[in-house]
């Protein structure tokens, strides 16, 4: 593919597509933020973007400010006429792609919702199922405005009239994708409980986990516990064995061999020892634990597929402290050619 002297921009139509009309009908791309008024009359400097945001939205959180401030002087500034825009429509599932013919415009009175406006052509309307999963998901930005830049290229061919032809067999991003979203669900989780959930509350949700698991638990009250934050065994009493005596770190850092060791001093000739963190094990510990049959680690990653496993079992507030839905994507190494 030559390289073009035009960018390719991708814009969302409102969380539920509500700008739609405005975009289909009246030949336009709009942003909202209705209270930042006319954005010509800001100075060209993202450092004014971001103060005006801040007097126009006082209630939006600060790392939000660089963000939105960043797409509305993105839009006025960096766009160009003769770049391609690239709108993902919500209602009827299909990619209208366009090329901006006009400048920015202050349009209060076409739309008080969007009143940040580019006058667009619209050139062709796909079918999602044309693209690959990596152009796909590069569309699906979170931002409302924002550069498409890894998978231009299938957009520009669609306006060329090259048509793309990916066997889905074939589409390598699907995994890509995959692992993308397995990634970002992997750190919202680790990140969330690192965060929220310090000390003491850590031992309640992995005693949870547990739980549903199938294990009936009993938490060491909050101060010295000797290491030992949960006991779980299996019958209803906690006499008959075996008996798991498990050691929380809520870090995300590195435990070592030492504290592993610890934990195993502890353990009765019948007894089993779990230490469980949300950060990593050193070498050392992972060998020492190797080498004693009733001794279990469990670190950050392996913790993230024990809750995906037993997600469903969560009560009410355990999922409203992790939200998360289930997504189906293509496991090509299960199926069949």
């Amino acid at each position: 593919m030559p390289n073009h002297e035009f960018a390719v921009w991708g814009i969302h139509g409102g969380s539920t597509g509500d700008a739609e009309n405005l975009f289909l009908k009246q030949n336009c791309v709009a942003l909202g933020w209705p209270s930042m008024g006319n954005l010509s009359l800001i100075q060209n400097d993202r450092e004014a973007y971001k103060q005006k945001l801040i007097l126009a939205y006082p209630e939006d959180k600060p790392g939000s400010v660089p963000v939105n401030a960043g797409q509305l002087y993105r839009f006025v500034n960096e766009i160009k006429p003769g770049d391609l825009v690239v709108y993902p429509s919500k209602i009827t599932r299909e990619i209208h792609i366009g090329k901006v013919i006009g400048g920015y415009v202050y349009q209060p009175d076409r739309s008080t919702a969007y009143p940040n406006q580019r006058e667009v052509k619209w050139l062709k309307t796909i079918l999602r199922t044309v693209f690959s999963q990596g152009a796909l998901y590069e569309i699906g930005s979170a931002m409302s405005f924002f550069s498409i830049k890894n998978y231009a290229d299938e957009f520009i061919s669609i306006i060329e009239g090259e048509p793309i032809t990916i066997p889905v067999s074939l589409d390598e991003t699907v995994d890509l994708v995959a692992d993308q979203i397995n990634e970002t669900t992997r750190d919202f989780i680790l990140k969330r409980l690192a965060q929220d959930m310090k000390g003491h509350p850590i031992a309640h949700f992995i005693a949870h986990i547990l739980k549903a698991m199938g294990y009936r638990t009993r938490i060491a009250p909050e101060g010295p516990d000797g290491g030992i934050d949960i006991i779980a065994h299996k019958d209803e009493l906690g006499f008959e064995p075996p008996l798991i005596k498990v050691q929380v770190k809520s870090s995300s850092g590195s435990v070592g061999e030492p504290i592993v060791a610890a934990l195993y001093g502890t353990l009765a000739t019948s007894e089993f020892g779990l230490f469980v963190t949300l950060g990593t094990f050193t070498v050392p510990a992972k060998n020492f634990a190797k080498s004693k049959a009733n001794l279990r680690l469990i670190d950050g990653d392996e913790l993230v597929k024990l809750i995906l496993e037993h997600y469903d079992q969560f009560d009410s507030g355990y999922k409203g402290f992790l939200p998360l839905k289930r997504v189906y994507v293509p496991d090509w190494e299960s199926g069949e050619d």
